[in-house]
């Protein structure tokens, strides 16, 4: 988190390059973005970049963006899945604290979900 110049808080993007274990790719064909309506350009590209690589797996908490991934058969999972994951997986300790993190920061996540989420981390 970084602070404007008027004190305005403003997220900071990752620089992506710097992980190793993630790659960068761009559409390969941008057309079929404006296929898929209704989205925003990123579910859009996420999926147009599914579309094109069969099998891929996609993150993705809209709802929309998860019925169009459902309806195309696209494996798919979310944030919470993800944070699910590494904790079984052992490279983070808890997925609580970073569910409470995230809900701090304007992430939308219902009471029940969170407590689906921890009780299947086992904390």
């Amino acid at each position: 988190m970084s602070y404007t110049s008027d004190g305005c808080r403003v997220k900071i993007p990752p620089e992506l390059e710097a992980y190793a274990w993630m790659t960068v790719r761009t559409v390969r064909v941008p057309e079929v973005i404006q296929l898929i309506m209704d989205l925003g350009p990123g579910e859009a590209q996420v999926l147009a970049l599914a579309l094109e690589e069969p099998g891929s797996l996609v993150i993705l908490d809209d709802g929309f963006a998860r019925a169009v991934a459902t309806a195309c058969s696209i494996r798919l999972t979310d944030t919470a899945g993800v944070l699910l994951k590494a904790k079984q997986e052992g490279h983070i300790n808890a997925v609580a604290p970073l569910l409470d993190t995230l809900k701090q920061q304007g992430f939308r996540l219902s009471d029940a979900t969170r407590a689906a989420i921890v009780a299947l981390a086992q904390e």
